[in-house]
């Protein structure tokens, strides 16, 4: 059997009271949302034309009854500022920014204590006493400035009450609180004015003391009728929260000891088909609740009785792009929240952007490299700003702080966009909401080109955002500063929800929670049904202490909790399917424990409700993680091919194979990198490069020369210079080297300078040196029966040098190398072993300079600048207790013959290339 939903048996009521004549009737529902389906149903029920009766919302009545405009909280604030500037001396004024912090708190508390018709200067009056007990003291003469100012404080909230009362009353505005009190003040006055009025209350739960003796008096005149639908199973529990208001109404309210209390029904218990639905990630909500819609679609084409209600306003996109491509039309009734528009974001990263430039140095103007590439690397004015090209010479130039100039400069042509996104803010607040208007328009221009039709309807909710700052800006003076612009463009934009286009009455209905009041579905969706999101918790943003809140009659957490169950019941109510979706996994601050409203529902056990648990999960292989194996195509082997003919392999190449055959194939093979971003700090490899590239252009003037002590105090005369030159081309172009990349810098320049210190030493003891090679190409191509052709390996050499006369090559390494890390007993098992990569690439450039005139015994070594005292450490072979340095031809061919080994197996077409998991 079909239940008859609440806004059917009012319209039934209607007509019976009052025929079609609705001239002298005003509905008053608790939002706006539901008129429209109010109007639906009495058209279905009307015989013949009618006028209809006029429908508004309590706050809309609310409103009349006062004569006073409810003004919005960021206007609120700045009329509050106006006030407090005026009652606080000059030398105690705080900047706005800073009031506005306690101020919106304050406001609430304000609203608060009028909309329950609370004396204010007790109230305040009752927590300076708290405070005063909180900092008593025997000597208070003696008590700290700020305990003192903290008491003045408190002392000082009756006056501002008043005044802010007294301020906003003279311009026939205020905030919501105001506005009620002044209701209840002028309700004999509205009362008589419209006494020929039946005023008809349906669908309310939780009402404030304003709206209670509101109602109450025009009841008890006979000019209304109030209509509850609550549940007769909560309202007799006397523990059940879904009935916790209906129970104080019911016992409290005089009118109720000689008049029915309307509607009271039994809907509740009838039969339902409960889906309890786990499943981890936001996402996975958003997906399974296009599969029950894709499901439903197929049994009945007709969505109008299925209603999505979304407890967290996130999930709205994701539930938009799961829903099934066939459904022709839904419904959004909910505004999407302003922390995830896109052009928000935007604008946000723009403010950030110049209001920090502005901080760190306002007469150059420096930005930091982060917030500039966030803002010309937003996806969706990508392209508008052409920002891959200067993010890539931001990346390329490593440009970690620069000035607005050198932004401007990275652009190759003037684009009136890029140049009013980037240009400076040093003008007149005026001037930059103008230009933010005008970015607007630019993006609009944009959007309508590419057809974005969801973008702008993002950006027109921004766009009244940034209308409405221009506004404020031109009435208030508080707004003086980009930084007190930013205050309230965050004020305004996250109250600026984005509003979507529907058809109300036709197909899907997506909704919020308190969209959903008074409407009735057959088939419910409810996402995020999590402790935290539904109910939301416990919080109190307020200066009035929970057990002041208690003693004093205002709501605290407790009545928040019943709030929420009476809509989470309410939706349930008369739906034949429900289906409740939660998140089963944490994420950050958000608990995956289901919220109470499910328990309690596996509790109650309700005999015709059918609760079926299910629990959605992704595929979970067997094992955690497979390593990658990439098999030998022909493509992949002639590729091998080309690289060890032509460029030929590497000694790092070669060690990178055996450190992890999937990092050689991304590396060498399909030549990816690492993507190029800026280096905040110095980099362990580009301080590398730096000492690499110094040590070479200081020696390189003394080429094919022995060197002496004189030569050795000029190169120590250039160091410092010669690192400053490296340190702009390599690093960044930066003048000023601050706290890390400072201290690297003198880890670069102490180790060049202990360098010299061992070569000086070294020529006064005697040694000769002459440098033949810095940073010297070599090559050598092996050929070998057993390789399928000849495979060329190549690389390059620190320093190539004759030093008593012994040649040497050197290989620099700025991490730290122990001597047995170059030391072998045995060829066996050399290149299968990845503890062995230095003796390697040590042989690897000793076979390498097998093309070139060898009229000398050859070394091979590494200088290890974390390991000074070590000083060069030489190849080694230790073979019966026999300790060989010298590169011998037998030595080369040994390790040629292990180094084929480990060729045949990169170019074996049997063996694929496999992640080492190690």
């Amino acid at each position: 059997m079909q239940n008859i939903t609440f806004l059917d048996k009012l319209t039934q009521q209607l007509f019976a009271d009052f025929d079609s004549d609705f001239s002298e009737t005003i509905i008053v529902l608790p939002n706006k949302r539901a008129k429209v389906f109010l109007l639906e149903r009495m058209k279905k029920y009307a015989d013949t034309t009618f006028f209809a009766p006029q429908i508004i919302s309590i706050d809309e009545l609310i409103k009349e009854m006062a004569s006073v405009n409810v003004l919005d909280p960021v206007a609120l604030l700045f009329e509050f500022y106006e006030v407090y500037k005026s009652i606080t001396p000059k030398e105690n004024q705080q900047a706005f920014e800073v009031f506005s912090n306690w101020a919106k708190m304050l406001i609430q508390d304000f609203n608060e204590i009028d909309r329950y018709l609370l004396n204010p200067i007790h109230v305040f009056s009752y927590l300076k006493d708290i405070e005063d007990i909180k900092h008593w003291s025997l000597d208070l003469e003696n008590r700290t400035s700020m305990i003192q100012n903290y008491l003045n404080f408190w002392e000082t909230l009756p006056l501002y009450y008043n005044q802010l009362y007294a301020h906003l009353l003279s311009k026939k505005a205020g905030y919501q609180g105001l506005v009620y009190r002044e209701a209840v003040n002028n309700l004999e006055y509205f009362s008589k004015n419209r006494s020929h009025l039946k005023y008809y209350f349906s669908g309310f739960n939780a009402l404030n003391q304003a709206e209670e003796k509101i109602i109450q008096y025009l009841l008890k005149n006979n000019q209304a009728r109030v209509f509850w639908d609550q549940d007769i199973q909560f309202l007799n529990d006397p523990y059940h929260d879904a009935g916790y208001f209906a129970r104080k109404i019911k016992e409290n309210w005089g009118y109720y000891k000689t008049h029915p209390y309307e509607w009271i029904v039994d809907e509740f218990r009838h039969q339902k088909d409960i889906h309890v639905i786990s499943t981890p990630k936001a996402v996975g909500q958003a997906k399974i609740a296009g599969k029950i819609i894709e499901d439903l679609q197929k049994q009945n084409s007709d969505l109008t009785k299925v209603a999505v209600i979304l407890s967290d306003e996130k999930l709205l996109m994701p539930v938009l792009y799961a829903l099934p491509k066939s459904i022709k039309g839904f419904n959004i009734t909910m505004g999407y929240e302003s922390a995830s528009n896109p052009i928000q974001i935007f604008l946000n990263k723009v403010f950030k952007m110049h209001i920090n430039a502005l901080k760190r140095n306002q007469k150059n103007y420096v930005y930091y490299h982060k917030e500039v590439v966030e803002v010309l690397s937003h996806p969706l004015l990508f392209h508008l700003l052409n920002g891959d090209n200067v993010v890539k010479k931001i990346n390329r130039n490593n440009l970690t702080f620069f000035s607005n100039d050198t932004l401007r400069e990275l652009q190759d042509k003037t684009i009136p966009f890029y140049e009013l996104v980037i240009g400076k803010w040093d003008i007149p607040v005026k001037e930059i909401v103008e230009r933010i208007q005008e970015i607007i328009l630019h993006i609009k221009k944009y959007l309508q080109q590419i057809e974005d039709r969801l973008s702008l309807t993002f950006l027109f909710s921004m766009y009244k955002a940034v209308n409405q700052i221009k506004n404020y800006v031109d009435t208030y003076e508080a707004v003086a500063t980009p930084e007190q612009l930013y205050i309230m463009y965050k004020q305004i934009a996250d109250l600026a929800e984005v509003s979507f286009e529907g058809e109300p009455l036709q197909g899907l209905q997506i909704m919020g929670v308190l969209e959903s009041r008074v409407l009735d579905f057959d088939t419910v969706i409810i996402t995020s049904l999590n402790e935290g999101k539904f109910p939301s918790g416990k919080s109190n943003n307020s200066f009035i202490p929970y057990d002041v809140k208690q003693e004093l009659g205002l709501p605290t957490y407790k009545e928040k909790d019943a709030i929420y169950s009476y809509h989470f019941y309410h939706m349930i109510k008369r739906a034949g399917n429900v289906y409740l979706i939660y998140n089963s996994e944490t994420e950050g601050m958000n608990s995956a424990e289901k919220s109470r409203f499910i328990t309690q529902l596996e509790i109650e056990k309700q005999p015709n409700h059918n609760l079926i648990n299910s629990d959605y999960y992704s595929f979970i292989p067997d094992k955690a993680y497979v390593p990658v194996t990439i098999p030998k195509s022909s493509e992949l082997l002639s590729e091998l091919k080309k690289i060890a003919t032509e460029k030929g392999f590497s000694p790092s190449a070669l060690s990178n194979y055996l450190r992890n055959p999937i990092q050689f194939y991304f590396q060498r093979i399909l030549r990816i990198r690492e993507l190029d971003e800026v280096e905040e700090n110095v980099a362990l490899n580009t301080l590398g490069t730096i000492i690499h590239n110094s040590l070479e252009e200081l020696f390189r003037p003394y080429l094919n020369q022995y060197l002496t002590l004189e030569n050795m105090q000029q190169i120590e005369q250039k160091v410092e210079a010669e690192i400053n030159s490296q340190f702009e081309l390599i690093y960044s172009n930066a003048k000023d080297k601050l706290g890390k990349n400072l201290l690297a810098y003198e880890v670069a320049k102490r180790n060049i300078i202990h360098y010299l210190n061992f070569e000086k030493e070294a020529i006064i003891n005697g040694d000769a040196i002459k440098i033949l090679a810095l940073e010297k190409e070599l090559s050598y191509e092996i050929t070998d029966e057993r390789l399928p052709y000849p495979v060329k390996i190549s690389g390059i050499v620190d320093r190539i040098e004759i030093r008593n006369n012994t040649l040497r090559i050197i290989d620099y390494k700025t991490g730290r190398v122990e001597k047995n890390q170059v030391r072998i007993k045995t060829f066996d098992g050399l290149t299968t072993d990845l503890k062995y990569e230095k003796v390697i690439q040590l042989l690897g450039y000793a076979l390498m300079y097998q093309n070139e005139e060898q009229l000398y015994p050859l070394e091979v070594g590494i200088y290890s600048f974390k390991n000074r005292k070590g000083g060069f450490l030489l190849f080694n072979l230790e073979q019966d207790k026999h300790i060989q340095t010298v590169i011998s031809p037998d030595i080369i061919d040994a390790f040629k013959n292990e180094l084929i080994g480990l060729i045949l197996e990169i170019l074996d077409p049997k063996i694929a290339f496999e992640e080492n998991m190690g």
